[in-house]
């Protein structure tokens, strides 16, 4: 199996590191080969660089580091950098969800959609963050490599890459489910407050309070259980 890891957090984030090792773990004769953002580029949805040249800088063997966008890395491993065609792209692990209104906007979903686009298996994943409650990474990452294992059952049709949200659990919680589920319909808070008499607005809304439905990635990630979307381009 050959497989093109990438995120937006940066290319020693955390999370895609863990992610890496659990593949390693599991797959121990996988060609695995990293290309990532060499800065976090979160936020910036499926922007590519196409009037400025893209520094690819090798950080360690099979890690390059990239000054663009998720999407950029993707683009550029794939005609430029990459051996081989990969089997999978797989974007993340993100720290921070990313979940119906969340999708356009996420540097991560993006990487993993610009390889469906490109007609490459791809998934997203991306961890819920609650503030206070230790993260261990090493945890997260073997989930997300479970799911990926059980993704790799399936088809996917032309076009079509998935969206995974693992939720953040105190360390004693028994393992999460995995439960396929709808993006959320209903948009992220949109709440803005200017302290002062400038023209500062400041975006206050908070995400763990944002409204979703019964049956949407929200709910299931909110929930404790780990969040399946199939998406399409």
């Amino acid at each position: 199996m050959r497989l093109l890891l990438t995120n937006d957090d940066g290319w020693d984030a955390p999370g895609l590191m863990a992610m890496r090792g659990a593949c390693l773990r599991l797959w121990p004769e996988a060609e695995i080969l990293v290309v990532a953002p060499a800065a976090e580029s979160s936020q910036v949805g499926h922007r590519v660089t196409t009037t400025a040249p893209l520094r690819v800088d090798e950080r360690g063997e099979g890690i390059f580091a990239v000054g663009g966008t998720p999407a950029d890395c993707v683009r550029l491993a794939l005609s430029v950098i990459l051996p081989w065609r990969p089997d999978w792209v797989l974007s993340g692990i993100n720290a921070g969800g990313n979940m119906g209104h969340d999708i356009p906007i996420s540097g991560t979903v993006a990487a993993a959609r610009e390889a469906a686009y490109h007609g490459v298996a791809s998934a997203a994943f991306s961890h819920f963050l609650v503030r206070g409650l230790p993260l261990d990474w090493e945890t997260a990452a073997l989930r997300a490599a479970l799911v990926f294992q059980e993704l790799m059952e399936g088809t996917l049709e032309d076009g079509e890459f998935w969206n995974v949200n693992l939720p953040h659990l105190p360390p004693d919680s028994p393992a999460p489910r995995h439960r396929h589920a709808i993006p959320e319909r209903k948009p992220l808070e949109n709440a803005y407050h200017r302290p002062g008499s400038d023209n500062l607005w400041h975006y206050t809304g908070r995400y763990h309070e944002r409204p979703h439905g019964p049956e949407s990635d929200v709910a299931v990630c909110f929930g404790g259980d780990i969040s399946v979307s199939r998406l399409r381009v």
